[in-house]
């Protein structure tokens, strides 16, 4: 159905690969626009309960914008949802993990950045050139790094557009995991499968909650307010089938 990226589905995950290795997996709007739908198809898919973002190839993730695309004159388009579909998808109920195998550069470390959860090979690059080529950060970067490493660490990124390791975002604290090269997208597979056993309603719930937090600066205030997924979660069949499956020492059937 896509051209320049691939869905695929292993039980549960959904796996959804960038697929223009030949410019390291950079992205133009057609490509954009192709993520974008399948990320919505993912949302709307009842079986489909993790989603992993990543890259044809073990050279790139994705090298970010396709500048040699916008310099022949192309128009620069984006989806409303987004760099690949994620970036200003604030909508999203379902977790996204980034299997990074290699370069994620500029709004390919975006869109890693706006997965829930990073797991990179060895040999994986992160970085935000931007401003070495005239540009800035402006699909998340400037506003979710600092969040995720904290302001110094994040500037000393941003600042020098310099390139990161991934042991070194592991130690700064983006990367949740660093696995040989090869080993990315398995070892997203078993952490997506991991979280796929769990309550959807509250993996739902947790993700709501835990974004929506970070809008207050105060933590009473992010805990006192009103959550409707919350709500959801108390009065959702899981909330009961959770207790009863550990009291009758059996796995739970979770609803969709």
């Amino acid at each position: 159905m896509f051209e320049f990226c691939t869905v695929s589905q292993q039980g549960s995950v959904t796996i959804i690969t960038i697929n223009r290795p030949a410019v390291m997996n950079s992205l133009h709007p057609p490509a954009n626009f192709e993520l974008e739908s399948a990320v919505q198809a993912f949302e709307a898919d009842p079986n489909a309960r993790v989603a992993i973002f990543t890259g044809a190839g073990e050279k790139a993730f994705s090298a970010g914008n396709d500048l040699k695309y916008t310099a022949a004159g192309n128009k620069l388009e984006v989806p409303k949802t987004g760099f690949g579909g994620l970036t200003k998808n604030f909508a999203r109920k379902k977790p996204v993990i980034a299997a990074v195998n290699g370069v994620a550069l500029g709004g390919g470390f975006e869109i890693a950045l706006a997965c829930d959860l990073i797991i990179a090979s060895e040999n994986a690059i992160f970085g935000l050139p931007e401003p070495k080529v005239g540009l800035a950060a402006l699909a998340g970067g400037l506003n979710r790094l600092p969040r995720q490493i904290g302001l110094k660490n994040a500037l000393g990124m941003i600042l020098t557009g310099r390139h990161v390791s991934a042991a070194e975002g592991k130690t700064l604290g983006f990367v949740n995991e660093v696995v040989a090269v090869g080993g990315a997208l398995n070892t997203a597979i078993e952490w997506a499968n991991t979280i796929a056993a769990n309550s959807p309603q509250s993996i739902r719930t947790s993700l709501d909650v835990v974004k929506r937090s970070l809008n207050f600066a105060s933590l009473e205030e992010s805990i006192d307010a009103h959550y409707d997924s919350v709500a959801e979660l108390r009065n959702g069949a899981d909330a009961v089938e959770g207790p009863l499956a550990f009291a009758e020492k059996r796995k739970p059937k979770w609803s969709a």
